[in-house]
């Protein structure tokens, strides 16, 4: 792996034509100017239109909470809000979210101020190996806006876009059922 550097680390050196690496600078040939409000924070962003959601919200703003699972939209691991409404980001261009409101994991509650999903996954043990945790939650939190039957197989259904390799599925439809009872 010599030569191997992370996107940032290259992007200074000037190295990278990774879109996503390239994306923050200020005089890159067919970046594009964007504002997206991150977590209730806009933010002015010069991207290249290549460039993922997923991969502006990791690299350019730096919130990694939101993971890059199989980068093709099958696991569920990169999910987001986007107005509300859970999106795949690893599927979706970040060109395509101007001026809309993205919210992270980031966003829903804080180290001393968890958001009740947060607070019942750890309650209810709702993550082993914790990758996909984060889209597991984001995901569960625009489920209870969503139309949803109250047994577990509705749960289950609306659940299966986010796969958990560790199989903690009780567990997470466990918490899912606890923050609804408290609603």
């Amino acid at each position: 792996m010599a030569g191997w550097a992370p996107a940032r680390a290259n992007s200074a050196a000037g190295q990278s034509d990774s879109p996503a690496a390239i994306a923050d600078g200020p005089n890159i040939a067919g970046a594009v100017p964007i504002t997206l409000r991150i977590n209730g924070k806009d933010r002015q962003l010069r991207v290249d239109p290549r460039t993922t959601l997923l991969d502006c919200i990791r690299e350019t703003v730096a919130l990694t909470g939101t993971k890059k699972g199989c980068d093709h939209g099958q696991c569920g691991a990169c999910t987001v809000h986007v107005n509300g409404r859970r999106v795949n980001s690893c599927l979706s261009l970040a060109v395509m979210h101007d001026g809309e409101e993205i919210t992270t994991i980031e966003g829903l509650g804080t180290p001393d101020a968890l958001h009740p999903m947060q607070a019942a996954f750890v309650a209810c043990d709702g993550y082993q190996c914790g990758y996909c945790t984060s889209g597991q939650i984001m995901s569960a939190v625009a489920l209870l806006k969503e139309r949803c039957g109250p047994d577990d197989a509705a749960v289950k259904e609306l659940m299966s876009g986010n796969i958990c390799r560790c199989g903690a599925y009780a567990n997470i439809v466990a918490a899912i059922q606890q923050v609804r009872k408290t609603k």
